[in-house]
């Protein structure tokens, strides 16, 4: 299968000499060779022979992975951006267009699987993301526990609640999820895998033994799903127990529920993948997207894009849904496809920094990453569906808190569910750099706003945000270094921009 690199016609493009060629093929070979070695001293100092056979089998998939890094940067390729075309009608499915199914008995087919190897350090906590209270004491991790055990519970079934932790997420998740006991769900964890990262200049890895220190390693990206599923052991207890589909979400997208419609549209269409895709909105343009290259369905992330082709990725009118990472698998396609090693997911090098010290410079690494929705070119009759923004509600920031916090939603079995006086999108919320770490969020919005009738809201600068305060329309609070505004309790702003100082002593 073709690349979606395009390699003929990058070739063509970027034309090197024989002579480039034979150094650049030289060059790959000779850091593969040095790879190897590093890699095969670093399983040396793995005492545990169990441990070690575990740990070789991570660094072989490590070792593929920067082969094909090392190979793609030898051949200069990049995409073909001639090849692009937005997807065709049968690439991508309205939500709409399905028809309405409560078929039970697929559930008990089902498996539902959170990524949650990622960390809450972007909204300044500590520990995994998921653990983040989101909605009245509740954390992510507790809402998607509720909506499974609701589900098990309304339609006696038992779905497998999976959670893809990472060396950096998995000890806290253990502790956390031993209050789940007793309650009607299984939950299985599983931790994907611990790569090393690598030198910038001379590609080889950073860590020289198995105790290194932990930001010597990395998690790399959810596409490691696939070969950690299978190497745990986990995938082959799935289709042992007769589970046939894989509901796979991030584990901050609130609006990722169970949904009856896709998944029996995936059994009806015996399609192997179905990516839910969402209709791009201004905010959404760095999001990836789905394409049509050379007559199949393939993701296209900005990372892949060529620098002179990015405003043309942006385009809403040219590419108009996104990825949101909700994402239904086959399970025995999923044996199949690692099995015969078929996977061959676009690498996104991610450059990276290790502080050292005070005095001395930052070290420049490099992480190799995957991500899980470029297997959609590796499944038969893979396709999207246009679901509604609804089913994409991450909480990336403290800007997202505030919306999932308010009264634009209520919750119903730890599903969030739009209030029925909100008319149109959500709206827009941007809150500046005194928003950025949750515990500031919390100390000056300790009451959240109405903000049902809400457009755009945004407020930058030393902002305190009283009780029962309502907003509506476009409002706009602009505060100044040195000064502060302090909006008082009950306060109704509708289609205002607020700036300077405003202090309101109560009596």
């Amino acid at each position: 299968m073709d690349s979606i690199n395009g390699n003929a016609s990058s070739e063509r493009k970027h034309a090197k000499s024989q002579s480039t060629f034979q150094f650049e093929n030289t060059s790959t070979a000779i850091a593969a060779s040095q790879m190897r070695n590093s890699l095969n001293k670093l399983a040396d100092t793995v005492p545990d022979p169990k441990m070690r056979k575990q740990f070789e089998t991570q660094m072989d998939a490590f070792f593929s992975l920067f082969r094909r890094y090392l190979t793609d940067k030898a051949k200069g390729t990049a995409v073909d951006w001639d090849r692009i075309q937005p997807p065709n009608p049968e690439q991508v499915i309205a939500y709409d267009d399905l028809p309405d199914s409560v078929t039970t008995e697929l559930l008990s087919k089902l498996v539902v699987l959170k990524l949650n190897g990622g960390l809450g350090t972007s909204m300044g906590c500590v520990g995994p993301k998921s653990v983040i209270e989101v909605r009245e004491g509740q954390s992510f991790l507790d809402l998607s526990v509720r909506q499974i055990e609701y589900l098990n519970r309304k339609y006696d079934v038992n779905v497998p609640f999976v959670l893809m932790n990472s060396f950096n997420t998995d000890d806290d998740t253990q502790s956390i999820i031993k209050k789940y006991e007793g309650h009607n769900i299984e939950i299985i964890t599983f931790n994907q895998s611990q790569f090393p990262r690598v030198y910038r200049d001379s590609l080889l890895p950073v860590p020289k033994d198995i105790n290194a220190p932990i930001d010597s390693w990395y998690p790399p990206g959810h596409g490691d799903l696939f070969e950690s599923l299978e190497n745990s052991g986990v995938l082959d207890e799935l289709l042992s127990r007769g589970k046939e589909i894989l509901f796979v979400s991030n584990a901050d997208n609130l609006g990722a529920v169970v949904d009856f419609k896709i998944l029996s549209h995936m059994v009806e269409s015996k399609s192997e993948y179905v990516m839910e895709l969402t209709d791009k909105t201004r905010a959404d343009v760095k999001g990836g997207t789905i394409i049509d290259y050379d007559g199949s369905v393939r993701l296209l992330e900005i990372a892949q894009v060529p620098k002179d082709h990015t405003e043309d990725f942006k385009s809403i009118k040219k590419f108009k849904y996104f990825n949101t990472n909700n994402i239904w698998i086959d399970l025995k396609a999923m044996k199949r496809v690692v099995e015969n090693n078929e996977l061959q997911l676009e690498i996104i090098p991610n450059s990276k920094t290790i502080s050292v010290g005070k005095g001395e410079s930052d070290i420049n690494v490099l992480q190799l990453e995957t991500a899980v929705g470029a297997a959609i070119r590796h499944f038969k009759s893979a396709h999207g569906v246009n679901v509604p923004r609804r089913r994409f509600l991450p909480v990336k920031t403290c800007s997202d808190l505030l919306l999932v916090k308010s009264d634009l939603y209520s919750l119903s079995h730890g599903n969030l569910e739009v209030s029925p006086g909100r008319f149109g999108p959500a709206p827009l919320i941007k809150l500046g750099g005194h928003f950025k770490k949750v515990s500031d969020f919390q100390k000056r919005i300790p009451h959240m706003p109405k903000i049902v009738e809400l457009d755009h809201l945004t407020i930058t600068g030393n902002v305190n945000l009283g009780k029962g305060v309502v907003l509506k329309g476009t409002v706009i609070i602009v505060c100044s270094d040195g000064q502060k505004i302090d909006i008082p309790n009950g306060s109704i702003l509708e289609n205002v921009v607020i700036t300077g100082n405003l202090s309101i002593l109560e009596h």
